[in-house]
């Protein structure tokens, strides 16, 4: 069995079996419990690169390019701590969210022989485990797993836990040739997002669709922090039919759902407190195989998603969160809370 297949389906076992241990415990106490077993199998000199104090510039400075990046890579990595790092990989993500990592991580098999050695350095193990503070269920701190087309980022705070920036990525996004031809690895994010603007009006389409070329990729990019110029646009949900409207939803659902439990309920609160204030936007074609681009906009989360690179193959996908990137609003609130307290009792 080739590689490729032996490493998915150990991803698959990890995520049932952990999935089943997991899933009544706490996704701070989980993320602090894996942190801690990674952290201790390592050697002084690998938990020199991995470990960073949380207020750390490099807490912020993330990316999705095939770079060199600072924390532990994989492949600096024994075969035991490699396992306890899937599984800090997997405590910050829901089954799905994990798979999808996974195969992303694996696609770089795939580019490898694609691009015969003419582009950059094609590693399925070049991914960078970093962690920013001391690890504890209630304290504050975070972690981030990164490389090529991947990058999740979580802040605890006081037992609360922020997930954004969560980047996805996929080239090839459908895998032409080969063993593994017919693998899309964001094929939701592609599908969903298609059937809502397929699914308006000719007036719905207008208001939606902003631009007749799709953008060569996401707006906001690796910006610290996300920020589009100017006021939402598209077309807004209150403007959807019921269809329509539950179509949007269950595209907004399928990335809250990469996340575990208390990060994507989280998410499904502010998707409520939206409600219909939620805008829609599209730009490039409608149809199968034509670039395109999209976002959802509320005034706490955007969606952005850009699939125009290699021939409309090779997806980009985020989801920010506007005053949450990084942990900044339960930070604040960590704060204020410390800072009244301190002077209630002065």
């Amino acid at each position: 069995m080739p590689s490729y297949q032996l490493r998915l389906l150990a991803a698959v076992i990890g995520v049932l079996l952990l999935t089943a241990a997991y899933h009544r415990l706490n996704t701070s106490s989980v993320m602090a419990e894996t942190a801690n077993r990674f952290l201790a199998s390592l050697t002084p000199e690998q938990r020199a690169k991995a470990v960073f104090a949380f207020a750390d510039e490099e807490r912020r400075n993330w990316h999705f390019i095939p770079r060199e990046r600072k924390g532990l890579a994989l492949r600096d990595m024994t075969p035991a701590q490699k396992h306890l790092a899937s599984a800090l990989l997997s405590a910050g993500l829901s089954q799905q969210g994990y798979l999808k990592a996974e195969t992303i991580m694996s696609l770089e098999d795939v580019l490898r022989i694609l691009e015969n050695g003419s582009g950059p350095e094609r590693d399925p193990e070049k991914y960078y485990f970093s962690i920013f503070g001391e690890a504890s269920a209630n304290g504050t701190w975070g972690y981030r797993v990164e490389g090529h087309h991947l990058s999740q980022n979580y802040t605890v705070v006081n037992g609360r836990v922020a997930g954004a920036p969560s980047f996805f990525g996929a080239n090839p996004a459908e895998v032409k040739d080969g063993p593994r031809k017919g693998l899309r690895t964001l094929a939701d994010e592609e599908d969903m997002g298609r059937a809502v603007i397929q699914s308006l009006d000719a007036e719905q389409r207008k208001a939606a669709i902003v631009n007749s070329k799709a953008y060569p990729d996401i707006l906001t990019m690796a910006d610290r922090q996300a920020a589009l110029k100017g006021q939402p646009s598209g077309l807004q949900a209150a403007k959807m039919n019921a269809h329509q409207f539950e179509l949007l939803q269950a595209l907004i659902e399928e990335y809250a759902r990469n996340m575990p439990d208390q990060i994507a309920q989280a998410r499904e609160e502010v998707i409520r407190k939206a409600g219909k204030d939620v805008y829609f936007a599209w730009a490039g074609g409608i149809e199968k195989g034509e670039p395109h681009y999209y976002r959802v906009q509320t005034a706490d989360f955007l969606i952005e998603y850009d699939d125009t690179q290699n021939d409309a193959n090779h997806i980009h996908s985020v989801w920010r969160d506007f005053s949450g990137d990084f942990g900044l609003d339960l930070l604040k609130q960590h704060y204020e809370t410390s800072h009244r307290r301190q002077e209630t009792h002065e």
